[in-house]
């Protein structure tokens, strides 16, 4: 009964041309994937700096794990509260300008972990209708009350405020969205806030490392909460969450994906303190993510292409699903890897092939790319342009 139903469901997938089918990675070489003894030119990684790749990083997580146990073997509230772990903590939230910070093995966890704990039944939580899906998740496990406002609408949040009549409310929002590429209006949101007095939760999961004063994000000075991923720009695993003074310890009382979860190795822990140091060095880095970025959308648009994106996240729209498929397929026939995202991660007939940038890139790799997408076009039609 349930493979059948499974089976059933699949198709329907298939038919709609939503099914997941990637690609087996053979490995990473820096900016390019080996996908079936290809050497493939990768737009879809969120290793903004290319960190994930760097020596200096690689040696030092080497050197951590041969120091180090290589787990922790316990949640952290049994025997898995180390101090390398607190000392991490301290001195991420020193480094990004936040009371407290608290470690946890992955930003969906993370973001299940606060909006399940913070908010309950009576509270009202107003999020951007574009937030992560694992936010959407929390939201729903809290038993808050939760409305959305129109992506990006300062005046729809505005609206969704006067409208509340629950004392304890909050907003979530991210600095930079993942899918549209674009930023939060920080000096409007700022000002919303100071009238409304809510509490604010800010994803910056994209931002941190890649964006601000030495990789420090966008939103620190309106965000409350603020939640990043080492996954990303700071290329490790794991995820961090910002916090208030009094947050931390209420988490570990009440969340229960802290409480239940092994918690990271402290090789970890000692990696991010290195890392501190490394982020804070890539201003060059940084740089050079901006210029392919801007040159990328630019030489997009130039050629008539609709793109959407403030950094280096791009979304090119491609609209039908089987045009997004299509373009990403006949890409990839010629080397270059760039995935089409479609509905649920974005709304039905709404697809868009979401470009990744990184510092790895070069401007020939992107002039290659725009060339390559032309060519493609040619062969299949002329979606989203």
């Amino acid at each position: 009964m349930f493979a059948e139903r499974f089976k059933n469901r699949l198709e329907a997938q298939k038919q709609a041309f939503l099914y997941r089918d990637t690609p087996e990675i053979e490995k990473k070489d820096g900016k390019h994937l080996f996908i079936g003894g290809r050497k493939v030119l990768n737009f879809s990684s969120n290793d903004y700096l290319g960190l994930s790749v760097s020596e200096e990083l690689k040696n030092k997580v080497a050197r951590n794990f041969q120091k180090y146990n290589t787990s922790a073997s316990s949640s952290r509230l049994v025997s898995g509260n180390y101090s390398v772990i607190s000392r991490a903590e301290r001195e991420y939230a020193r480094h990004f300008g936040y009371e407290d910070a608290l470690f946890f093995p992955s930003g969906y966890q993370a973001n299940i972990g606060i909006l399940s704990t913070f908010f309950e039944k009576g509270d009202t939580i107003i999020f951007d209708k574009h937030i992560h899906a694992s936010s959407v998740k929390g939201m729903t496990l809290s038993g808050a009350v939760f409305k959305g406002y129109n992506h990006n609408s300062m005046s729809h949040l505005k609206k969704r405020l006067d409208a509340n009549t629950r004392d304890q409310v909050a907003v979530l929002t991210e600095s930079l969205f993942s899918m549209d590429g674009d930023f939060l209006d920080i000096d409007a949101f700022q000002r919303i806030k100071r009238q409304y007095n809510f509490l604010s939760i800010i994803d910056e999961a994209h931002a941190f490392g890649a964006l601000g004063e030495r990789g420090r994000g966008i939103a620190r000075g309106v965000a409350d909460i603020a939640v990043g991923t080492f996954g990303k720009a700071l290329g490790l695993f794991g995820a961090f969450v910002f916090l208030p003074k009094g947050f931390k310890e209420y988490l570990f009382n009440f969340s229960s994906p802290l409480i239940y979860s092994t918690t990271l190795p402290e090789a970890h822990a000692a990696s991010a303190i290195d890392l501190l140091q490394i982020i804070s060095q890539c201003e060059d880095l940084r740089k050079h993510l901006r210029k392919v970025s801007r040159m990328m959308k630019e030489g997009l648009r130039h050629e008539g292409f609709r793109v959407t994106g403030d950094a280096h996240i791009l979304a090119i729209e491609m609209g039908e699903e089987d045009r997004a498929v299509a373009v990403a397929g006949g890409l990839l026939k010629k080397d270059i890897f760039a995935s089409p995202v479609r509905f649920p991660t974005v709304p039905i007939l709404r697809a868009i092939l979401r470009i990744s940038m990184m510092a790895l890139h070069t401007e020939d790799d992107v002039a290659h790319f725009i060339r390559t997408l032309m060519e493609v076009f040619n062969n299949i039609g002329q979606p989203g342009r």
